[in-house]
């Protein structure tokens, strides 16, 4: 999840997710999306034969594909499908080219090849510079709680860092470098250190930052107010959205009726269930933007519905 409620102290030297790091991330990433890419056979007991003949079919029919594209359908057609370039696609490329009829035909199939290779570098070359871009951003936002011999120490002992991060944050996210690189070279990281088991704090502080990232996003605009009327439900979701996390038990039990509040569970659930569909309309379906916003929102909403409890527990 985006939130972390246990957040242990934990010093992270910044070289575990330095520059190779990311790269490792992103690499083990394209290997799992091209494994999940190949479709599996529709029936369990097809043979051999059967699953080679299928997989020709599927990879002539591609081939095909990119043998009558133009010059401008081309290159989004190879960006696009840059995993399925693999040693089974170049065997069969080379396969057709065999058996080609004409010298012409052979010649147009070598172009092709190179063709689909110079893009392919394309792809490489700029996926390599957004994950540098993506961890030079990183740094500069860990900056503020990073310690002169590049450790960071979590919870940092000074909260007054947390601030100057979120100051970073915003700036960068002004100046468009959070971008769907970032968020997903963050998210890779949290993947990798919750797999590895041994880096709790590096965890907890990358939540943090997609932490600030989703509050920032989701508090640029208010709807606390609706024809010159204050929606309490909305300004108090609002004051959650920006708090930290750390703090949202405390207003959640303070705001809410059940602890002396004015804000009814059903209210806050309900402007709570606006926001998300906001951001799904808002947002591109599937985006790690949109993951990682929809996660922040619900666990407020796990959190809120866990306070709730509490309160009918307690007065049974």
């Amino acid at each position: 999840m985006v939130a972390c409620s246990t957040m242990a102290a934990a010093t992270v030297t910044t070289a575990a997710w330095g520059r190779q790091g990311l790269f490792t991330v992103q690499n083990s990433q394209m290997l799992m999306l091209k494994q999940m890419s190949r479709r599996k056979p529709i029936c369990a007991e097809m043979s051999d034969t059967e699953k080679a003949f299928k997989t020709t079919v599927e990879l002539d029919k591609f081939i095909d594909e990119l043998r009558y594209a133009n010059e401008k359908e081309l290159p989004m057609l190879v960006a696009k499908n840059v995993l399925a370039f693999d040693t089974p696609f170049w065997l069969r490329l080379a396969a057709r080219a065999d058996i080609c009829g004409s010298n012409d035909e052979k010649k147009d199939y070598e172009n092709l090849a190179a063709s689909i290779m110079t893009v392919v570098e394309k792809v490489v070359r700029k996926t390599e510079e957004k994950i540098e871009s993506s961890t030079g951003v990183l740094e500069s936002i860990l900056e503020p709680i990073t310690q002169e011999d590049e450790e960071i120490i979590w919870p940092p002992r000074d909260l007054n860092g947390i601030v100057e991060m979120k100051k970073v944050l915003e700036l960068k996210e002004k100046k468009g470098f959070l971008d769907e690189g970032f968020l997903s070279a963050v998210t890779a990281q949290i993947r990798q250190a919750r797999e590895s088991g041994d880096k709790p704090g590096l965890v907890a502080i990358l939540q943090k930052v997609l932490q600030l990232y989703a509050a920032h996003i989701l508090s640029k605009r208010s709807y606390a107010m609706k024809d010159g009327q204050v929606v309490k439900a909305e300004m108090f979701l609002e004051t959650i959205i920006s708090a930290d996390e750390d703090s949202w038990e405390t207003i959640l039990r303070g705001g809410l009726v059940y602890g002396g509040g004015d804000v009814e569970p059903e209210d806050l659930f309900n402007v709570l269930k606006k926001r998300v569909e906001r951001v799904n309309m808002r947002t591109e379906s599937g985006s790690y933007q949109q993951r990682v916003l929809l996660e922040y929102l619900k666990e407020i909403e796990e959190r809120a519905e866990a306070v709730v409890q509490a309160f009918k527990t307690s007065t049974i």
